[in-house]
């Protein structure tokens, strides 16, 4: 699905064969997507700064009303210590454009919240920015 995903928006990697599991690097942000039983997950590390919590957890009840991204808390796969998390998922049988759909609502949540993150004194997670580095754009 992580591969149907991909194609979908045109991610410029080629998948590994039957992945699982795969970190995409879009517009200065990894995004984990995980393929479950269930379909596909997209998350996003909002901060692991444990003094952002709160503050940030006070946005996520009028978010819910407006987005399909949930706030989480906990440890992100692979990750030692709790973080706050967005993340949104799809079913098994999404189509392209479901798929499409997801990965742009999505991204436009993890738009969202980082500049709050960023407001409130944190940093919100980021990767270098390189050459290669895909740029979506509406």
């Amino acid at each position: 699905m992580i591969e149907r995903l991909a194609e979908a928006i045109g991610y410029p990697e080629r998948m590994p064969d039957g992945v699982l599991l795969f970190t995409l690097r879009v517009d200065g942000m990894e995004i984990l997507a995980e393929e479950t039983s269930g379909g596909l997950v997209l998350s996003y590390t909002l901060t692991a700064d444990e003094s952002l919590f709160e503050p940030l957890a006070k946005f996520a009840a009028g978010r819910i009303l407006r987005e399909n991204a949930t706030v989480a808390y906990g440890k992100m796969f692979g990750a030692t210590d709790p973080a706050m998390f967005l993340w949104q998922d799809a079913p098994s049988d999404a189509d392209a454009r479901t798929l499409v759909r997801l990965f742009e609502t999505f991204m436009d949540s993890c738009d969202w919240w980082r500049p709050r993150v960023d407001a409130l004194g944190g940093k919100a997670a980021e990767v270098a920015s390189t050459p290669e580095q895909m740029m979506i754009r509406p």
